[in-house]
C-alpha cells in the first residue's frame, strides 16, 4: 500500500525537524514486514524507470542522490528510496540486516515501480541491490554501483565479532553517547569532507545533520558500525551469483572508506560487468563530477562501450 505523506517527524530535542530531501512528492509504502518506507518520485518522463538508493552510514538519505534525481527527472520516471532506519522511513530499534534492506528494495519495486527498472545504489547499498536482484531478478533491468563495497582485500567482521561489538555499542548510555559523537556537526563535516576532493557542499552537511538527529536515528547506523550488514566474500557469494545477462556498471576511483583491490579482476572475468573510474573522486562523484557520471550512465544504459 502506498500513501502520500507531507508530515514531518519530530526531531530529537534541540535539532531541527527533517525537511524534504528532494523537491518532489514524497510518499509512504508499507512493506510486507509491516514497516513504513519513504520514497520520492517524478513520473513525468518516459521510458524505463530509474531507482536511486542512498548509502549506509551515520547520516544517509535521499539527499545523497539529489544531483542524479534532479538530472533525470522529466527525462524518465525517477524514484529515490529512503531505506529502513533512514530519512523519512520508520526507524525502529531493529533488527537490521542485509536481507531486511534487500527485501525493502524488492517490496518497493513490486508495489511502486511495477516494471523492470535501472537501479543505482551507493556504497554498501550496492550489496543490498545485488541481493534484491537475486530475490526478484525480473524487477531489475540493470545495476549501477557507485563505490561498491565487497571488493576490498580485507574481509568484514563475521558474526563472532560483529554481534558482541553490536551489544557493546548498544549498551545503555554508551550507544547514545557514541552516536552523538559521530553525528555531531564537526564530525559530519569531517567525515563527509573525506569523501570530497574539494569542500563538501554545505547543503549536504546540513541535511546529514538534520536526518541524523531524528528519533531512532542511531539504531541502524550502530548496526552498520558493527559490520554485520556486510556480506563476507561478496564477489563469490553475492555479485558472482548475479545473472550473466544482467548489465552491471561500477564507478569507482578512490574512497576513504572502501577499497577495490578485487574489483578490476572481477570485472575482467565477468563480461556483463564494466568499470569506470571517472577520476578524481572520493566516493560521491555525483556531487563533484556529475557530467562525467551522467555520461557514463547514459553510455551504459545505451549499451555503448565504456569511456576512457
Amino acid at each position: 500500500m502506498t500513501t502520500t505523506s507531507t508530515s514531518l517527524p519530530l526531531a530529537r530535542k534541540g535539532a531541527p525537524p527533517l525537511p524534504e530531501a528532494l523537491a518532489a512528492p514524497r510518499h509512504s509504502l508499507m512493506t510486507r514486514a509491516g514497516e513504513r518506507l519513504a520514497w520520492y518520485g517524478d513520473g513525468s518522463g518516459s521510458g524505463r524507470p530509474l531507482v536511486l538508493i542512498h548509502s549506509i552510514n551515520a547520516a544517509p538519505s535521499s539527499f545523497e542522490v539529489k544531483p542524479l534525481f534532479d538530472q533525470y527527472r522529466g527525462q524518465r520516471p525517477v524514484y529515490s528510496l529512503d531505506l529502513p532506519g533512514f530519512g523519512h522511513a520508520d526507524r525502529p530499534v531493529g533488527p537490521y540486516s542485509a536481507e531486511r534492506f534487500a527485501a525493502a528494495i524488492v517490496d518497493f519495486l513490486d508495489q511502486v515501480v511495477k516494471q523492470p527498472a535501472d537501479v543505482l545504489a551507493l556504497s554498501l547499498s550496492g550489496e543490498f541491490a545485488a541481493r534484491a536482484a537475486l530475490k526478484a531478478p525480473g524487477r531489475i533491468a540493470s545495476l549501477a554501483l557507485i563505490s561498491p563495497t565487497g571488493f576490498g582485500a580485507r574481509q568484514p567482521f563475521g558474526p563472532a565479532i560483529g554481534r558482541p561489538l553490536h551489544r557493546f555499542l548498544t549498551l545503555p548510555l554508551l550507544g547514545a553517547a557514541a552516536y552523538a559523537l559521530v553525528s555531531s556537526r564537526p564530525s559530519i563535516n569531517y567525515y563527509l569532507g573525506k569523501s570530497f576532493v574539494g569542500a563538501p557542499p554545505a547543503e549536504l552537511i546540513d541535511y546529514a545533520y538534520a536526518t541524523s538527529h531524528q528519533p531512532g536515528a542511531r539504531f541502524a547506523p550502530l548496526m552498520f558500525l558493527s559490520m554485520q550488514l556486510f556480506t563476507q566474500d561478496a564477489p563469490q557469494r553475492l555479485y558472482g551469483s548475479l545473472p550473466a545477462k544482467l548489465p552491471v556498471l561500477t564507478i569507482a576511483d578512490r574512497d576513504p572508506y572502501v577499497t577495490f583491490e578485487k574489483l578490476a579482476g572481477f570485472v575482467a572475468a565477468h563480461p556483463n560487468w564494466r568499470l569506470e573510474s571517472l577520476a578524481p573522486h572520493l566516493g560521491l562523484p555525483q556531487w563533484e563530477r556529475l557530467p562525467a557520471v551522467v555520461a557514463a550512465l547514459d553510455r551504459f544504459w545505451a549499451g555503448a562501450p565504456a569511456g576512457v
